[in-house]
């Protein structure tokens, strides 16, 4: 998820709507931007690229990006609410902007919304890599849409690890 590169691949409509946000919510930006560095590289080092792939490792780094927007904007505000609804906002904004298959973005979307739970129940920044670990561990497959809407608390991913 080389940042430059996806925001240079937005069409002009796709970049107004994006500057939009952060033009609302400028002190927002050095932290989500931080927040996805890490969650990237952290990937990286752990995963390699198979992070990129719609597997257990995507689950984790969806769910380990959104606790990290949430925790570096909470730094800023002092606001759980605020932080949990930008970390909503920009990760579901990036769904919108790049095109995936259906239970693919379900699956994305699923795991932004574990990691902001995890965020909220307390969870600390150097806590969560150990928790999300545990969490793959338990984390479903998932065939169809459906089968997707009825996980709950648990990581959700779509292929088999390879």
């Amino acid at each position: 998820m080389a940042i430059w590169a996806r925001i240079k691949n937005l069409n002009f409509k796709q970049f107004l709507v994006l500057a939009h946000h952060f033009t609302l919510h400028p002190t927002y930006i050095i932290p989500t931007y931080k927040a996805t560095q890490k969650s990237v590289g952290l990937c990286n080092h752990l995963f390699g690229k198979s992070h990129h792939k719609d597997n257990k490792a995507n689950a984790f780094r969806h769910a380990l990006w959104n606790f990290l927007i949430a925790q570096y904007c909470f730094r800023g505000n002092n606001s759980v609410k605020k932080s949990l609804e930008w970390a909503r906002k920009i990760t579901h904004l990036h769904e919108q902007l790049s095109p995936n298959e259906e239970l693919a973005k379900i699956m994305d979307l699923h795991n932004n919304q574990q990691g902001r739970n995890l965020f909220e129940q307390g969870i600390t920044e150097e806590n969560i890599v150990a928790v999300l670990q545990q969490e793959m561990k338990k984390a479903l497959k998932v065939s169809t849409p459906n089968e997707a809407k009825k996980a709950t608390q648990q990581l959700i991913y779509i292929e088999n690890e390879r």
